[in-house]
């Protein structure tokens, strides 16, 4: 009856569009210590190559498992484009444009089955790391909307602008930081023809779009396939009049874009049935002044001392005048940050500042974001706020160019002192070691909930090749995986082996978000779950129901399976899930 079935399964599996079965020795019934499968699936791709000859030879299932390694292509990042990155997010589920079936509405996006637990598991990860595993930070939820006297003291109604320019003709406006332009310049006279203009993108494509523009200007100044020096690009908040009057606009290829002048981002609401200037509110546009304005109720209520920390995570709205790559920069976001309160002093604070970078970088890199992405920019000079001492961007290098992922700026006590002045409440801290009063000064990590979620959609798209077939799938870590398993029963007509796969997976359902599938072939199954960064696979066989009682956990990464009892299921994926 054994050899009957480990020829029958081979059989199905080989006209299900499987590769790479053949048949292993059956370990011991019972808790048995982990085995490699050398007879589960080997691979997910889907051939018309035969699968391997039945055998028991263990050494020729190593040669099959070694043969159907992936390769992976290291340079699939390199040609990641926007583009796939859009649409491989709608396709699967992940995020949709916001009101799609009335033409969208631009600078928002709706979260669909997929995005909406990814987005869930992010937030838990950065709420676990530095709120729940930390003792010297506490979180709160505030409001969306706040006294209007808050973003007065805050800077906000006076000072939260963007620099903007409009095109006269087209009725088009951009963020003149980032809209670069440059001179043309001609390599044998040095003359200058004119000028170009390009949006913000990479290098590349920067340089790209701006010598299409220079080939057409050369062309109709009669000097087709001359020789032009390197473009030297600066935004155009540090052009001059003469400089703006020779710069074509995006929108009309003519010099017909306005100076630079502020546009204030907040949006405005009323609140309450009257409609005047008395019930002027506005929509927060960043969670932090929720905090400061509720220290004094947290140190209170808290016990807590210094140093320590308040985090928030929660919705913001800026009114953003061009809202582009994708949810990097939209009109409605979520944030996660933290204020964490120091003593003041100018000896003080560095500390702090740097234990800070690192904690967060060390965060981010748990989470699954490539070292190798990831870099520093160092505020200093002008860019710095006024009030900043200091200020540290961790960057990510998205497809469409290196930008701010996560901002640890020191702020020193200005906004505790802008709202002691603004509410004329006091709002110090009585140290009780040196029995001094002060204002204390403030270390700000601050990150986008959905900036990051793009960096790992980025970070863990991947490419490989599989017995010559090529495989695109997400490398989510397990921990912030939309699914982390797939439960796999390998027929839906056996109704003992599909009960056993279902009454795994309603267990597994306790403490992950699962996916059962039991339509196709196994390796088709694969491949669904590749896509959409399922961790693990899980199939039942007929060996689980007559022989042994083990299930096949598949990696998705390596493509490489174990044999484990059922019982030891949920112990094996909470280790490689949750790490415990």
């Amino acid at each position: 009856m054994r050899n009957y079935r480990s020829v029958a399964l081979t059989m199905f599996l080989a006209v299900n569009g499987a590769l790479g079965f053949g048949l292993r020795s059956i370990a011991p019934r019972g808790r048995a210590a982990l085995v490699t499968s050398s007879t589960s699936i080997f691979s997910t791709a889907e051939t018309s190559e035969k699968a391997p000859e039945a055998s028991a030879d263990k050494e020729t299932a190593k040669d099959t498992v070694a043969a159907t390694k992936p390769i992976k292509n290291e340079g699939a990042y390199d040609n990641l484009k926007m583009e796939d990155i859009v649409s491989l997010c709608k396709r699967r589920g992940i995020i949709f444009p916001s009101s799609e079936i009335y033409n969208g509405f631009a600078g928002f996006f709706d979260y669909g089955p997929l995005g909406s637990e990814l987005k869930r598991n992010v937030k838990d990860a950065f709420w676990r790391n530095f709120v729940q595993c930390r003792e010297d930070v506490v979180g709160i939820d505030s409001s969306i909307v706040h006294n209007p006297t808050t973003w007065k003291s805050s800077g906000h109604l006076d000072g939260f602008s963007d620099p903007m320019v409009d095109c006269k003709e087209t009725k088009l406006r951009y963020r003149a930081d980032q809209l670069f332009c440059a001179p043309v310049v001609l390599e044998e006279c040095g003359s200058t023809v004119g000028y170009v203009c390009v949006l913000e993108a990479n290098d590349e494509d920067m340089v790209k779009a701006a010598e299409t523009q220079a080939k057409k200007m050369l062309k109709e100044a009669d000097k087709k396939g001359a020789a032009i020096k390197p473009f030297e690009f600066k935004d155009l908040t540090q052009v001059t009049e003469e400089e703006m009057a020779q710069i074509p606009s995006p929108g009309s290829n003519k010099p017909t874009l306005t100076m630079p002048r502020d546009f204030n981002l907040m949006f405005q609401t009323n609140v309450g049935a009257m409609q005047d200037a008395s019930s002027v509110a506005y929509l927060r546009p960043e969670t932090a002044q929720g905090i400061f304005i509720n220290y004094k109720n947290v140190l209170g209520t808290s016990r807590a001392k210094l140093p320590f920390g308040i985090a928030q995570i929660g919705k913001a709205f800026r009114n953003e005048i061009t809202p582009r790559n994708f949810i990097f920069r939209s009109r409605e976001f979520e944030q996660m940050e933290i204020e964490y309160f120091i003593p003041p002093g100018d000896d003080v604070w560095q500390p702090f500042h740097e234990q800070w970078i690192k904690n967060a970088r060390e965060f981010l890199l748990s989470v699954g974001l490539k070292d190798e992405l990831m870099g520093y920019d160092v505020h200093e000079g002008d860019g710095l706020a006024h009030y900043a001492r200091a200020c540290t961007d961790i960057t990510f290098k998205f497809p469409f160019g290196v930008q701010e992922l996560m901002g640890i700026a020191a702020r020193g006590d200005f906004d505790l002192r802008s709202h002691t002045e603004g509410s004329g409440k006091t709002l110090d801290y009585y140290d009780e070691e040196t029995k001094e009063k002060y204002i204390p000064h403030v270390i700000e990590p601050s990150l986008g909930v959905d900036r990051l979620i793009l960096a790992l959609i980025c970070s863990a798209y991947a490419e490989d090749e599989i017995n010559g077939e090529k495989r695109n799938y997400l490398s989510f870590h397990p921990s912030i995986a939309p699914v982390k398993v797939a439960v796999l029963p390998l027929v839906k007509n056996k109704e003992p082996l599909v009960k056993a796969a279902r009454g795994l997976f309603e267990k597994l359902q306790r403490r992950w978000n699962c996916q059962w599938d039991q339509t196709g072939a196994i390796g088709r199954r694969y491949r669904r779950a590749d896509e959409i960064g399922v961790p693990f696979c899980v199939t039942v066989d007929f060996e689980t129901i007559e022989e042994d009682g083990a299930v096949t956990i598949r990696d998705r990464d390596s493509t490489e399976q174990v044999r484990i009892p059922m019982d030891d299921v949920i112990p094996y994926l909470s280790k490689a899930i949750d790490g415990y």
